[in-house]
């Protein structure tokens, strides 16, 4: 969707993200065949079909802007936005815009994530917690030890990757709740160097976050559908 921007042939799913794309597309293959059956009176399955769609097309849309982020960062080598040419500066501009994109879908894709897995496992977090996260489920799923052989591979994968997400997180809620993380990042260190030029931020560091939030949804969700796919053939 977004290769052309460096003149790139449209991208081929390889590796985790086409085994994790195929169990999903798996899932609503299993669904069409009971919805055909006319195994779907109360029309939960169609429900599912749509959220799971709609779960598809975020982590397409995750890995387009991840990859677009990286692909700008490439072309940042000045040390601070005044020692930018117009076309290096326009691209950090480029950059800031994909990277934020992403790391504010990740965290919207788990959200959407937790309402799937809240319905079809029956959890019932909405009583601990009426507008609830995808850690509040997943913390739901481990105190009720409710589908072990999926809760604990999930609660692996948040804890390996818990420092990055941790970072992302910080980001995505100064982003959306106070200001922009890069007009954060200024404040500080105007505050801290006054007078002296401003440097940019790790742009490399966001840029390793930014992957590992990528793993972490991508992983979350090929372990969510391969199991779901077996969920939903017992029904």
């Amino acid at each position: 969707m977004l290769r052309f921007l460096f003149d790139e042939p449209e991208r081929e799913p390889q590796g985790r993200l086409a085994d994790t794309l195929q169990l999903m597309n798996q899932f609503v293959a299993i669904l069409h065949e009971k919805i055909e059956a006319g195994k779907d009176n109360d029309h939960k399955l169609r429900t599912y079909e749509v959220w799971t769609k709609g779960l598809v097309a975020s982590l397409n849309e995750i890995e387009q802007s991840c990859y677009a982020a990286r692909r700008f960062k490439e072309k940042i080598k000045s040390p601070s936005v005044s020692q930018m040419s117009e076309e290096e500066e326009l691209n950090y501009q480029r950059y800031v815009y994909f990277d934020k994109n992403a790391f504010i879908r990740i965290f919207a894709l788990l959200d959407k994530l937790s309402i799937f897995l809240n319905d079809i496992l029956d959890l019932k977090t909405e009583k601990i917690k009426p507008h609830f996260s995808y850690f509040t489920v997943l913390r739901n799923m481990r105190d009720k030890k409710a589908h072990p052989e999926l809760t604990w591979k999930l609660n692996d994968i948040k804890e390996s990757l818990k420092e990055p997400m941790g970072r992302l997180r910080k980001r995505r809620n100064t982003e959306i709740h106070y200001m922009n993380t890069e007009m954060q990042d200024d404040l500080a260190q105007a505050h801290k160097m006054y007078g002296q030029e401003v440097q940019l931020e790790n742009i490399a560091a966001q840029s390793d976050d930014l992957q590992h939030g990528l793993q972490m949804v991508t992983g979350s969700l090929r372990l969510t559908f391969d199991y779901a796919c077996g969920l939903i053939r017992t029904r």
